[in-house]
């Protein structure tokens, strides 16, 4: 899978939800219906802390295959 064919998805145990996604050669990250353009590394730093420490179930963390649709 290539990172273009894929969402990460953050979400919280109280209903906070960030998404990522990647457009060319950029990362967008979009919280609250708020689209913002992150680097490789801020989204490593999302996601890192989660994969290493454990979250207490408090986090979970997913990655979604893109649909052909979703690509366009």
């Amino acid at each position: 899978m290539k990172n273009e064919e894929c969402i990460i998805k953050i979400a919280s145990d109280n209903g906070f939800v960030q998404t990522f996604h990647k457009v060319k050669d950029k990362w967008i990250q979009t919280t609250n219906g708020i689209e913002r353009i992150v680097t490789a590394e801020q989204l490593l730093s999302h996601m890192l802390p989660l994969l290493v420490n454990g979250n207490d179930g408090k986090f979970k963390l997913e990655v979604i295959k893109r649909t052909k649709e979703s690509l366009k």
